[in-house]
This record gives C-alpha cells, sequence and structure tokens, in this order.
C-alpha cells in the first residue's frame, strides 16, 4: 500500500536513560519545537507531516519502528535537537538505536538523522549510524529538496543541499551547504501544534513551585542563534554552514528574530486552543534586544493573559528597565548563566562580566518579584577544589530560587569539544554519557582535578544547597511548606554513577 504521509519527523524518547529516577516525575516532558518548526515550514509547502514524539508517548525504539512501518512515509526523519543545546548529544543514544530499529524491521525505509549533534559531526555519523541521510546544517531547506527529489522517478541526491549521504560504491558524498532560513515570520511562521500530543508535555517542578499545575506546558522559540561565542556550548553548530552561505565572518554568530507579532500568534494558539499557561521561552539568549522584548511584553499585556514563563537571561544583558515589564507580562522566572564564581575561570571560556554585576542583577531582578535560577558549571579547564568551592560559596550566598548544577562536558559543536579532541582528554564512550544526569556521566577533567573529582564535587553540592537551611527557610517563605517538602523528597533521590563512588542526588 502506497502511504500518503511525505514525512514523518521522530522525537526519539530516553527520559529514563538521561535522568535515571529523576525522569519519573522530576523533569519536564517538553514538546519537541524543531520537530515542530520543521513540519510547519515543510507542510506550508505542500507536503504533508506527521509527528511521533516517542519521549511523550513513552513508546519504545521498536515500537515507533512498529509505528513508522505501519505508516509508510516518503521519509522518515529523526530529529536530535534537545530541549536546550547541550541536550542534542545526549539524545543521540535513543536516536541510534531508534535508527537501528526501523531499518531492522523496514530496510528499505528512506531514514534521516538532523540536528545539532549530527550537523556537529555528519561525516562520524553517518559512518556510525543505520542511516541513508544526514543533515550538515539546520534542516528546513534539507528536508524540502530531499522531499522534493524523493517525489521523482530518479532522486539526484546531489541536487539537494546540506546533505551528506553515501553513493553507490559506499562512499561518504557531501553537498554544498543550505543557507539558513532568514524570514522567520513567512518561511517558518510557528510549531505545528496540532501534529503534536498537547495533553502530554508537562513543565519542570520548579516552573510551578507556587502551586501550579504543571500541565499543560509548551516551549517556544522567539530567536534563533546566540551572538556570544561561549567555548562550552555548541549551539552554533548547526548553523555554521548555513551562515557562510550568507557570507557571515567565521567569527560572527546569527541571531535570527520572530517579530512580536508572531510570537504572540504562537502564544494566542498555546492559550486559547490548549489552555496552556505554563510557557519556556526556549530562546538560548531571549534577554537580550530590548526593543525585542518589549515588543513581545506589550502583546502579551494588552492580551491581559496571565501566563507562567521563563526564560533564559545574562548577568549583564537584564537592563533596569526592562525587569518590571517583564515581570507583568508573567516572566515569573530568569535562568542565569553564572557558571563560575572565578574570573580567571569564567574568563577562560569566554564568559566575562564583572563579579560585582552578578549580585546586582539577581537582586534587580528578586526585587521585580522574579525569581531567579542560577546556572553553575563545576570543571571547566581552569577549574581547582578552590575555585569549585567558592562557586558553591557564590550559589549559597545568592540563595537563588533555585539552582542547576552542571559538570563541564566537551558538547560536539564547542570549542571546549574541539580542545578536547586535540588534547586527547577522555570523553564519554556513550552519548548517553554527556548527559549531566546518566549513569554513564563522564564531565572533562581539568588542568588540576580528575573527571571523577570534578562529578562527585557537582554531586555533593547539589546535596548541600538543597539542604541548605536558609535556602529551605527562602522556599517556606515564598512557596510554602508543601513545596519545601517537595524539595527534601527531591534530594532523597539518589543518582548512580559510574564513574564515582558516591553520589547525592
Amino acid at each position: 500500500m502506497k502511504s500518503t504521509l511525505d514525512l514523518l519527523l521522530i522525537n526519539p524518547g530516553s527520559r529514563m536513560e538521561i535522568y535515571q529516577v529523576l525522569g519519573n516525575e522530576l523533569s519536564a516532558i517538553e514538546p519537541p519545537v524543531w520537530a515542530g518548526l520543521l513540519a510547519s515550514f515543510v507542510r506550508q509547502r505542500g507536503f504533508s507531516v506527521g509527528i511521533l514524539d516517542a519521549e511523550a508517548e513513552d513508546l519504545t525504539p521498536s515500537q515507533v519502528a512498529t509505528r513508522v512501518s505501519e505508516a509508510k512515509p516518503l521519509l522518515t526523519a529523526v530529529v536530535v535537537y534537545g530541549h536546550q543545546p547541550s541536550a542534542s548529544t545526549q539524545n543521540m543514544a535513543a536516536a541510534s538505536v531508534t535508527c537501528t530499529e526501523i531499518k531492522k524491521q523496514s530496510p528499505d525505509q528512506k531514514l534521516m538523522l538532523l540536528g545539532g549533534h549530527v550537523a556537529a559531526l555528519p561525516k562520524q555519523t553517518l559512518r556510525e549510524e543505520s542511516v541513508d541521510f544526514i543533515c550538515g546544517g539546520e534542516g528546513p531547506y534539507t528536508l524540502l529538496e530531499i522531499l522534493q527529489e524523493l517525489k521523482t522517478q530518479n532522486p539526484d541526491y546531489h541536487k539537494v543541499r546540506g546533505l551528506w549521504f553515501r553513493d553507490p560504491e559506499g562512499r561518504v558524498v557531501n553537498t554544498p551547504a543550505a543557507p539558513l532560513v532568514q524570514k522567520l515570520d513567512e518561511e517558518m511562521p510557528g510549531v505545528a501544534w496540532d501534529l503534536l500530543p498537547m495533553e502530554k508535555y508537562r513543565a519542570h517542578n520548579w516552573h510551578c513551585f507556587d502551586g501550579l499545575q504543571r500541565k499543560p506546558y509548551a516551549a517556544i522559540y522567539t530567536t534563533l542563534g546566540c551572538p556570544y561565542r561561549c567555548t562550552f556550548c555548541c549551539i552554533q553548530a548547526p548553523f555554521k554552514d548555513g551562515e557562510k552561505v550568507l557570507g557571515m565572518k567565521e567569527d560572527i554568530n546569527s541571531y535570527r528574530y520572530w517579530s512580536p507579532k508572531a510570537v504572540i500568534a504562537q502564544i494566542d494558539i498555546l492559550v486559547k486552543k490548549y489552555g496552556v499557561r505554563n510557557i519556556k521561552f526556549a530562546d538560548e539568549m531571549f534577554v537580550l534586544s530590548p526593543r525585542h522584548i518589549e515588543g513581545i511584553c506589550d502583546l502579551i499585556i494588552e492580551k491581559g493573559y496571565d501566563l507562567n514563563i521563563w526564560a533564559y537571561a545574562r548577568i549583564d544583558t537584564v537592563q533596569p528597565r526592562l525587569v518590571g515589564k517583564l515581570k507583568k507580562a508573567g516572566f515569573n522566572w530568569l535562568a542565569f548563566g553564572i557558571e563560575s564564581a572565578n574570573e580567571r575561570v569564567r574568563g577562560d571560556v569566554d564568559k566575562r562580566f564583572e563579579q560585582e554585576e552578578i549580585f546586582e542583577t539577581v537582586e534587580r531582578v528578586k526585587a521585580a518579584g522574579i525569581h531567579v535560577i542560577g546556572n553553575f558549571i563545576f570543571g571547566l579547564p581552569e577549574d581547582d577544589f578552590e575555585s569549585m568551592q567558592a562557586t558553591l560559596g557564590l550559589a549559597l550566598k545568592l540563595n537563588c530560587e533555585f539552582a542547576n548544577f552542571y559538570s563541564a562536558m566537551a558538547y560536539p559543536g564547542s570549542a571546549l569539544y574541539e580542545m578536547a579532541v586535540k588534547e586527547n582528554w577522555s570523553l564519554p564512550e556513550k552519548w548517553s554519557g554527556y548527559s549531566q544526569h546518566s549513569f554513564e556521566t563522564l564531565p572533562l577533567p581539568t588542568k588540576y582535578l580528575k573527571a571523577s573529582e570534578v562529578l562527585a564535587f557537582r554531586d555533593k553540592a547539589f546535596h548541600i544547597y538543597f539542604s541548605d537551611p536558609r535556602y529551605l527557610n527562602l522556599i517556606r517563605d515564598k512557596f510554602g511548606e508543601k513545596t519545601v517538602e517537595h524539595i527534601k523528597e527531591m534530594t532523597r533521590h539518589k543518582l548512580r554513577r559510574k564513574n564515582v563512588e558516591f553520589a547525592a542526588a
């Protein structure tokens, strides 16, 4: 039977492998925003599209393969974009098994891998995985052009920009890069929400500390890319080839916007059709351009929506005049990449701002009634025990409403990964080892510490922070005793670690 479906996009499921016991209730279940954007891009050009979210539907790779076999799409594409840039690589573990199962059940099914990790390592991925095609860029034009070719009697894959494949002799071939999508409002106006199981998504636990229901929940982008160049970040990996096609200089990062009008159109759909109140602005750097931010805030305020939004910001980008409007629009949480208390450690990874700015910005945001998530990294190249202890001390002193503690990872597509390969540093044996919470987690060593020492410190720091009486008193005062009990329960969960003897959380 001939399929009527041109493209099936798959979000592979790996929540329990990535988060262990935390995946049951504590972690978020996020909509695959990139799959939704790709579906929108392709569908408005006349192709039929479906999305299979194995993460939300708790499907095994074998069950996914059966669904693909039943649907018989012209092309299946497994999307390996994460909910933030560093999550792409950890999702490769599930993507790999899913692709293997699809080819096992349907050997003739045309199969593609695309996403941030894939774009960072296209040749390696093609050689290692059971797929026909690899997308070497962000995806939209490559998907569109390969569908157009597959519709012909004699497809010529050399015509598809941004594609990696094997020729009849088995040699790896790659075509010239595809450009980035520039007119976002027109060409990729939003997520194809109607193709997603919207009732299954849930917010992070901290996002709803004030007693809100975690469902329904959604995430959107208002921008793509980031103008900064932190060496540990891999966000630009899927964009670099497309930037070159557009004539951009190598040392310049693209940063593209959806208009406030397009953003509010997405929010309208989420609120009116799906009853969503909890929203994540998934931009790597949302609080950056005052004109863009204020335009979105003004439209939300004008609509009178009662939203619970969180977004990413930088310590040095939150201008005083913005915080009041952000709060009024429903931004109840801002996440800051503070990373380290040591200016030398931060400067070494191109994350530069003055120490006093950290306290000034956090105090300013809190004074506006916005809760703060402090993000900290242990194990950056210049870290030693003293500097990591200082970072934990800074976290305790800031006493943010929530904190994320990470171990430094050399994510493919980042400058830190290139450095790790060059210096022959030990890297995880499995892609799941790039997850911060998995059993196989293996962070980078520093110039002074072993990877196991970094990971042990991270896990101990988590326990210390969330058990600290001053922190628990803050939570009690702001959110009540029930939330305090929730946090105490959270700290009781023990992560198993292959690469450290003891893990507290």
